[in-house]
């Protein structure tokens, strides 16, 4: 299955459950900080006039947003923009200021220190930038950590462990030590470690950015094949935009606290909501992002009979491919249902910019 058919399936999780529901967040950072979002004065202030005025640094202001089941639900934004700080509050390894976090439709915030305890221990499992890994313990040994943790017997612990090390690639590498690893490994090892617990949902706060391109480009596609072999529910932190495109079904664009934008890869490269957006996107190649959705258009008679035959999630690149190679137009088909056709001049559209995703202003 290709990524852009994993997108397109996940495109339709509209109607699925709940998993974390965030409404008007604030994490402020100062002297008094409870005063900020309860003044709208203060809450309206740019970042540099609000700390002159208060000495606060508001982090994250009025965030909502619901992640869904089976989502990989991405948040992006440049250093300072408050992305990490969101990912801590959720599971209130940072403790927000003001706002509203549920789970499963359970709040969050009005948790005691026991519910919080199995919420970080079985519910939301962190992978981190920074490994963390017990040294002087063997691969196995740190992947069964947290199941050490939980109580489970030592021999049930080390067979899930083990399968686990199998899951991302490490079969083999069981008595290893941290330090006989490389990078890309030892990011595996932090990988199994959240997955042998089985959360119901994986949160990474930017877990790739420390690593050489190559080994970073791995490691991605594990987390895309992992998705699409569990289904499992991820909050993705990023600072990366071509890591957003390609792990993201909806992205979170973070400035200064806010979220600028917020929606599918398709809507923030064919549609940015402001300047900073389009500028955040300028370089995007669309043909890679924008699929034939956007571009086709309904068949004229026969129109596109003969031609190649794509999925509504095939990429605008994957269609001029197609176009150019049998030099028909195409027709997009969904359970042996034509939804329409696109040729050359539609896909030049995307490509130019002249075509934004439907529904959505260009």
């Amino acid at each position: 299955m290709k990524a852009s058919d994993t997108k397109a399936e996940a495109a339709t999780s509209a109607g699925r459950p709940l998993v974390f529901s965030v409404r008007n967040l604030w994490k402020v950072f100062g002297p008094k900080a409870g005063k900020v979002p309860a003044d709208p004065e203060l809450a309206a202030l740019a970042p540099a006039e609000l700390r002159e005025r208060t000495g606060c640094t508001a982090a994250v202001r009025d965030v909502s947003f619901d992640v869904r089941k089976g989502e990989v639900f991405v948040v992006m934004g440049l250093s300072g923009s408050g992305k990490s700080t969101l990912v801590r509050c959720l599971t209130r390894l940072i403790e927000p200021t003001s706002g509203s976090i549920a789970i499963d439709g359970e709040d969050v915030l009005s948790m005691d220190t026991t519910r919080l305890r199995e919420l970080r221990r079985h519910r939301a499992s962190m992978v981190f930038q920074h490994f963390g890994l017990l040294p002087h313990r063997s691969v196995l040994d740190n992947v069964a950590y947290g199941l050490e943790i939980q109580g489970m017997g030592r021999a049930a612990r080390r067979s899930r462990a083990a399968e686990v090390v199998a899951k991302v690639g490490l079969e083999g590498m069981e008595h290893r030590r941290p330090g006989q690893l490389s990078g890309g490994q030892q990011q595996r090892v932090g990988l199994a470690r959240a997955l042998a617990v089985d959360p119901e949902v994986l949160l990474f706060d930017e877990p790739f950015s420390a690593l050489d391109p190559l080994i970073r480009r791995d490691m991605q596609e594990e987390v895309v094949r992992l998705h699409r072999e569990e289904g499992r529910t991820m909050v993705f932190i990023t600072h990366d935009l071509s890591e957003a495109l390609k792990l993201g079904d909806r992205i979170a664009l973070m400035r200064d606290g806010r979220i600028v934008q917020l929606g599918t890869p398709e809507e923030i490269v064919g549609a940015p909501a402001d300047d900073y957006v389009r500028d955040f996107v300028r370089d995007v190649p669309r043909e890679q992002v924008m699929t034939v959705r956007t571009a086709m258009r309904p068949a004229d008679g026969d129109e596109g009979e003969g031609g190649p035959a794509l999925a509504p999630g095939a990429t605008v690149f994957e269609a001029i491919e197609a176009v150019a190679r049998t030099g028909r137009t195409a027709r997009v088909v969904e359970d042996g249902r034509c939804l329409g056709v696109v040729g050359h001049a539609d896909l030049l559209g995307v490509v130019a910019g002249t075509t934004a995703p439907k529904g959505v202003a260009a």
